[in-house]
């Protein structure tokens, strides 16, 4: 009987092994990177503008910024893992932050600190990345600290904006 265990566990981990997936590029056009960051506001017709005109990766980052786990596993599946890597970073994950860095995306790297309040790398940015990055950068970062400040709040506990 343990046997049966033990090969239904060896199967488990079998299946459980990650697959890899080639990186996809993230070159967007400023526009549209100003309609993502919209979106990342709080406009829902932007959103699913974005998911019905072949944005989908920007369509589950936006949801990823909002904790959806959902969004989260198919940016990992469907080789955004470099977006993925971003917003950990931008959560304070040292552990993405190292990866962009190994990794040669250095504007992703600045970008995921700038959001988790980095001078430097907002300065970095300043000097590096185009107006859109920056402003996009800071639509992530407001609802980020909405999002830690909802989870530190007694009265909204739970809640996701």
């Amino acid at each position: 009987m343990f046997a049966w265990f033990r090969r239904n566990k060896i199967k488990a981990k079998v299946e459980e092994t990650p697959q890899r997936v080639d990186l996809k590029p993230i070159n967007f056009p400023a526009n549209i990177i100003l309609l993502w960051a919209k979106s990342i506001e709080g406009n829902e017709e932007i959103l699913l503008w974005l998911r019905d005109n072949g944005y989908e990766a920007l369509f589950h980052a936006t949801n990823a910024i909002y904790l959806r786990d959902q969004s989260r596993l198919w940016l990992m599946e469907n080789g955004y893992a470099h977006l993925m890597a971003m917003i950990n970073g931008a959560e304070g994950l040292e552990s993405a932050q190292h990866w962009l860095m190994q990794h040669k995306m250095e504007l992703l790297y600045h970008m995921a600190l700038a959001i988790d309040h980095n001078d430097d790398s907002w300065h970095w940015l300043g000097q590096n990345a185009t107006p859109d990055l920056v402003i996009l950068s800071k639509s992530i970062q407001y609802i980020k600290d909405q999002i830690e400040e909802n989870h530190g709040d007694i009265h909204s506990m739970g809640k996701d904006l």
